[in-house]
């Protein structure tokens, strides 16, 4: 049988203009090369943005840099997620999202590109899964509009470029939501099983986070999935036993082994992974009782350094109702002045076209893939957006990049489905208002960094509206083309812009954020909670009292509770906070770091942990992680950070911490950062009573700057 086709070099003009429908051979050949050129711009231009300036982000978060060098000489340490090569305590998640990093510095050696590049080609992986999941429902073009806007997510970009857990937290969420519409096609328990897995190993990067996808899934799959109900239900089940043997069997392996044998598990008061998942990674992020956390006025068990500086939650002020230090909770929180700028700039539009592609939808058949993935796709965006807006606790702008791929989607598919029907005049006008509701709400973010590309917002305004009108009245295809080009473009530029700009400014520290400074609110910056950003280009109070440029925390000028604009805090060390803000300005450690960013050792500092540093198990010990990251980092050498991360935990405690300098274990102790500050007062705390032991039986020397005592020459 043949089939008689007629080629034409262009087509004439009674040929089908619809992308749905067949074209001629030499056509399509034309077609797939253009497709192909697509996608090769949008992966290797995402690879290529990425790589850019990315050793300019150092060490990144040396909280996990030092343990991912940790990982890479000592397997236990890899296992466990230690600090420290000699195994005093893990970090406080799960290890997964170390072990490929570790990995790799294991094969290069430890360096930014060897530290970070993994977390690069996890964000061209996400981008290139979430194409093909796209593609497969709504086009190759609607997959490529999904792959770019999550790539130039700023939140996503920065994210993608440092070493904490959200790189790979991404792309399982993404593989979880793959193998589900998978299964949603299939009807095949292999592709469920696959899901679970996948979530599983979420678990183990971030803990309880990758559950936020679950409602999504077992909603798309039960009510979408073919087959019957008690198929799907056992489907479902299946799904579950795979997450929980995938997490299980690292939870169980912790749980069982021997606690003499292995670290200390970090973020928990009882050395347990069980405690740390449903207490300071869980229920305390949402009710705010993080027991063992460094929060406003205490909260949370035990002793806080910031108790009277800082609004209590529930105290208004700087961080109003229920967020205190780390920003407001409630319904408008993902478009405050905090996340707004990092993830916010297309969530309307994405909503307005999600909902109009399912009422397009309409009658389809109940195992529609397209309306299976919208649902999916919107479920896990709006529940996700809802529990970080709820939450009490402990809230960082930077957990967004965990809504950028259903964002992503969720946008380019309801875009999708408008689009093929736009010859009808309601479709239109829910086009034309995307297209403006986009461009009005880049006016408003755009306007809160009003001296970032000052004329953008105005460009983006005025393009914006004039397109989505023209959306309306334009019939052409060619001209109708032409204006959604221009739409789209205005609805991204502030968003590229953002993300450029996150691109081209070195990201480090614990706590980070995307884009230019910001007025209102906190305003993001890089390095530090809200309210104690950086003090130069992120404005905000610094502990010092130095002002920024901005307004940042503070923004009437006023210094909080007593802070002076020159002595700091009243009573307090020369940076401002009694024994030493942790983290320095800001956050930013000084030499001896503290507990937002890591130390920042001298040659002459690095030189003495090195002399004689096979003879002990620790060259150094330090309280708190970042305070030990940068002496382990710069010296090769396990240094033991007191406490975790907080330096709250009671990890050693003061007898095992004796025992350890009797036994010519450590060599020295590093004084300042966060010493003397995390046990409290009357030194309740391990590290306080540690702190306060060293300083009476150890005589301190200055060095660089640093503060050392030689644990092996005790005072006479």
């Amino acid at each position: 049988m043949s089939t008689t086709i007629t080629r034409y070099e262009t087509p004439p003009p009674e040929s089908p203009t619809d992308p749905m429908e067949p074209v001629a051979p030499r056509s399509e050949a034309r077609t797939r090369w253009i497709e192909r050129g697509g996608l090769a711009v949008l992966l290797v231009g995402t690879l290529i943005a990425y790589l850019w300036n990315l050793s300019a982000n150092g060490w990144a978060n040396s909280f996990y840099t030092a343990a991912i060098q940790a990982g890479s000489q000592d397997w236990k340490a890899w296992f466990f997620g230690s600090s420290d090569m000699a195994n005093s305590i893990t970090v406080d998640k799960p290890p997964a999202s170390l072990w490929i990093p570790a990995l790799s510095v294991r094969m290069f050696g430890l360096n930014s590109w060897s530290l970070l590049v993994p977390q690069v080609l996890m964000g061209v992986a996400s981008v290139a899964l979430l194409f093909v999941i796209v593609k497969r429902y709504f086009g190759h073009w609607a997959g490529i509009g999904a792959g770019a806007v999550l790539a130039a997510t700023p939140v996503a970009a920065l994210m993608f470029r440092f070493n904490n857990p959200e790189a790979l937290l991404i792309l399982l969420m993404l593989v979880a939501a793959w193998a589900t519409m998978r299964a949603v096609d299939t009807g095949r328990w292999r592709w469920m099983i696959a899901a679970g897995v996948a979530v599983g190993f979420g678990f183990l990067t971030k803990q309880l986070q990758v559950f936020l996808i679950l409602p999504a899934l077992v909603i798309a799959f039960a009510a979408f999935g073919p087959g019957t109900w008690l198929r799907r239900i056992g489907q479902l089940f299946a799904a579950l036993g795979a997450l929980i043997v995938s997490a299980g069997w690292w939870i169980l392996a912790v749980e069982l082994w021997p606690a003499g044998s292995r670290p200390y598990i970090g973020g928990s008061q009882n050395n347990s992974i069980v405690e740390l998942t449903l207490g300071y990674n869980g229920l305390g992020r949402l009710n705010g009782n993080e027991t063992g956390a460094v929060v406003p006025g205490g909260r949370g068990g035990g002793y806080s350094p910031f108790a009277g500086y800082f609004p209590s939650p529930g105290g208004g002020g700087p961080g109003g109702r229920g967020g205190g230090m780390w920003g407001e909770a409630g319904f408008w929180r993902m478009f405050d002045a905090e996340q707004g700028g990092q993830i916010a700039w297309l969530i309307p539009t994405a909503l307005l076209f999600s909902v109009a592609a399912l009422v397009l939808i309409g009658r389809a058949k109940r195992t529609d893939g397209r309306r299976a993935f919208l649902v999916m796709f919107g479920i896990w965006m709006l529940t996700t957006i809802a529990v970080f807006s709820s939450m009490q606790g402990i809230f960082h702008s930077y957990y967004t990049a965990a809504i950028a791929p259903a964002l992503a989607g969720l946008l380019a598919a309801g875009a999708a489905v408008c689009w093929v029907e736009r010859d009808r005049l309601w479709v239109r006008l829910v086009l034309a208002a995307g297209a403006v509701t986009a461009a009005v709400w880049a006016f408003v973010l755009l306007g809160r960094s009003a001296e970032f590309v000052p004329w953008l917002r105005w460009t983006v305004l005025v393009i914006g509206i004039v397109a989505g009108l023209a959306l309306i009245a334009v019939r052409s295809e060619r001209f109708s083309q032409l204006v959604a080009g221009v739409a789209i473009a205005a609805a991204l530029a502030g968003p590229v812009a953002y993300t450029v700009d996150t691109l081209a400014t070195p990201a480090q520290g614990s706590i980070i954020s995307a884009g230019p400074q910001v007025d209102g609110g906190f305003g993001p910056g890089r390095g530090g909670p809200p309210g104690m950003r950086d003090g130069g280009r992120h404005g905000g109070w610094r502990n010092d009292g130095a002002r920024g440029t901005g307004r940042g925390a503070f923004g009437n000028g006023t210094p909080p509770n007593g802070m002076s604009r020159q002595g700091g805090m009243p009573g307090a060390s020369s940076n401002g906070f009694p024994g030493g803000f942790p983290g320095g300005a800001g956050g930013y450690g000084d030499g001896a770091g503290g507990l937002l960013r890591g130390s920042s050792p001298s040659e002459q500092v690095v030189a003495l942990l090195r002399a004689n540093a096979d003879r002990y198990t620790w060259v150094a010990a330090a309280i708190g992680s970042n305070s030990a990251s940068g002496f382990q980092i710069e010296s090769g050498h396990s240094v033991m950070p007191i406490g975790g991360f907080n330096g709250s935990d009671p990890s050693p405690t003061l007898e095992q911490f004796k025992k350890y300098v009797a036994d010519g274990e450590i060599h020295y102790f590093i004084g300042g950062g966060m010493g003397g500050m995390m046990g409290g007062p009357g030194g309740e705390g391990s590290s306080s009573q540690i702190s306060e032991w060293v300083s009476e039986n150890f005589t301190a020397t200055t060095v660089d700057g640093v503060t050392l005592y030689d644990l092996t020459a005790q005072k006479k």
